[in-house]
């Protein structure tokens, strides 16, 4: 059975009124509202499901370090990104995401630019419907433009209560 859409997925699916050559744009002001550092990084909403985000960063100077390629921390951002992405889809209305964990290994020099997809099993997605607290670890792959895995990383989201339950007062 699937869960009715979270506010993530309702605010996501108002944009299916909007001309098609528009919608991207608009995904994008939403979800930089949301978090408005993706803005910065200039991060491109490739596509969301309740399954699977992808996300992409170009190669271009404000995200470069000091050989032109894209700098560890916007690669950070990519990644930590689409996997808090796909946990918000998934998340109850009345819990809240929090990033956990991560952890991420250089392997290579990254090479142009960068994709980040992140999925969740349908047993993950299940999980977050069923309980108002726990933890997951999500699968993220980083690919450059020559589908390389420049690097490898580990996500550990937790989702808590939104509001904390109310103590009974004695009188």
């Amino acid at each position: 059975m699937q869960a009715p859409p979270n506010r993530l997925q309702r605010q996501l699916n108002q944009l299916n009124a909007l001309p098609r050559f528009v919608r991207p744009w608009a995904r994008s002001a939403v979800l930089r509202r949301a978090v408005p550092f993706t803005g910065t990084a200039g991060l491109d909403f490739v596509s969301l499901t309740t399954a699977q985000v992808e996300i992409g960063l170009r190669n271009r100077r404000p995200v470069q370090n000091h050989i032109r390629g894209v700098h560890a921390s916007a690669m950070n951002l990519l990644a930590e990104t689409a996997t808090g992405m796909v946990v918000g889809m998934n998340v109850r209305d009345d819990c809240l995401p929090l990033a956990k964990e991560l952890k991420m290994s250089f392997r290579k020099r990254a090479t142009g630019g960068l994709r980040a997809v992140a999925t969740l099993t349908e047993a993950q997605r299940e999980a977050m419907q069923a309980s108002d607290k726990g933890e997951v670890k999500v699968s993220v792959t980083v690919t450059d433009e020559a589908g390389v895995e420049p690097v490898q990383c580990e996500f550990i989201w937790a989702w808590v209560p939104s509001r904390p339950k109310q103590e009974l007062v004695k009188p």
